[in-house]
Formats: structure tokens, sequence, C-alpha cells
């Protein structure tokens, strides 16, 4: 897929990895709508960088936790951009859950988040992106192959993402290609401090931590590779072949 005049839409596009794969859309010439929901601030600087590498970017605000915002949102950005070409399921929470811990409320939050919102998002671009051939891009995560005891439900979530590809991939077949990114350690959680980034380093084969650049390189291969489909690349460093 060439992305020049493409039409992108990036879910969680106003910080971290998203904003990654938003300015590596917008630099390679796509068009790009960047969704945010807390983060409206970043969502502006985000645009406004794309601006700055010559590209051209909108925001769009929803809570994808709300039953109706996933199509409203595909529905507003096609109505601004007159199409939709690429869909990038960024947007996510990972939060501390450990076992005896968590509630229906956190549960419920976490899923309709992280699962439902990616699911019903290509559910309503689906119509779009056939008629454009397009692609859909999700973002996992490396808890989906791993077992983080006090990160259950993420990973619960993280592992339907797997399958959701998977399956997806057969259901859009040929027209839109549906592959997914399951990052390591890229970006480490704010509150974490110097020394748990260093043991982390230390534990992983390539023996440094990676970056968002590296899940947004990912993503530019997947939107290219036109005979992939259906795959969940691993880009840790790694860390998944240590035992």
């Amino acid at each position: 897929m060439e992305l020049g005049g493409r039409v992108a839409l990036v879910t969680g596009g106003g910080r971290r990895v998203g904003r990654a794969l938003a300015l590596a859309l917008g630099r390679a010439g796509a068009r790009v709508a960047v969704h945010y929901n807390g983060s409206a601030s970043g969502a502006r600087e985000t645009c406004a960088l794309v601006r700055d590498a010559g590209g051209e970017a909108e925001s769009f605000a929803a809570d994808l936790t709300a039953a109706s915002a996933p199509a409203a949102l595909v529905d507003e950005v096609v109505a601004r951009f007159g199409a939709l070409d690429v869909l990038v399921n960024s947007a996510a929470v990972m939060e501390r859950t450990p076992f005896g811990s968590v509630d229906a409320a956190a549960w419920d939050a976490m899923f309709a988040l992280n699962l439902r919102a990616p699911f019903m998002l290509a559910q309503a671009a689906a119509p779009h992106l056939v008629a454009r051939g397009g692609a859909i891009v999700n973002i996992a995560d490396l808890a989906a192959f791993e077992t983080w005891p006090a990160y259950i439900p993420h990973g619960i979530t993280k592992s339907g993402i797997v399958h959701m590809t998977r399956s997806l991939a057969r259901v859009l077949a040929p027209a839109v290609r549906v592959n997914a990114i399951a990052p390591g350690a890229v970006l480490l959680p704010e509150h974490w401090d110097g020394d748990s980034a260093d043991r982390l380093e230390d534990t992983t084969p390539l023996r440094r931590l990676g970056s968002p650049d590296d899940v947004a390189g990912a993503m530019l291969y997947l939107l290219g590779a036109d005979y992939v489909t259906g795959e969940t690349i691993i880009v840790d460093g790694g860390r998944h072949v240590r035992r």
C-alpha cells in the first residue's frame, strides 16, 4: 500500500506509542485522523508535529468505552476526510490489577477500551476499508504471549486482540489485510524508576530497550507488505525467546 494521500485513523494518537504511529503515517504522506479521549492537548501537539513534517492531520475526540462511540468516530472521520483507508487500533489502558483485587467495574472498563472498542471500530470501518482496499493494524502486547501475574485482565484483552486479528483477517480477505503488533519494552510506564529500566534492559536479549519508533517501523512494514495478513509481529528485543 502506498500511503501518500491515504486516510488513516489512529486511536490514542495523542501520546506515547500512538503519537509515534500517527507521526510515522503523516511523514509517509497519509492524511491522519488523530483520536483522543483525555489528552486533547497531546492530540493537538501530535497534529502539529504531523503538519510540521509536511503532512495533514486533524484531531477527533471520543470516549471509546461508550457503546456508540466507535461507529460515530468512524463516521466523523469519513465525513471530514471523505474516505478511510487505514485503521490503527492503538488506544488502550494498562493497569496493575493483582489477582484478588479485580472487581467487575475494573474488568468491564478495561475490556470496553482494550478489546470491545477495536472490534467495533473495525466493524464500522470495514465497508470503507473494503471499498478502498485498506488495512487494519491492531496494537497488542507482549502480555498476550506471557503470563504477568499483576496484569491478568490486561493480558487477556491483548490475547483477544491477537485472536481478533486472525479472525478479521479471514473475514475481510481479500479486500482488507489485518495484522497486529505486540510491543515489549518500547516505552516504560511513567512511574518506573531507573533501576527497573536497567533490570529490564539487562534481561532483554538485545540488551537495550526499544522505542515507539520501533513499533512505528513495524506498522509501516505491515501496511506495505501486501502478501501478509493475520500476523502478529512481536517487537520486544527478543524477550519472548528467553525461555
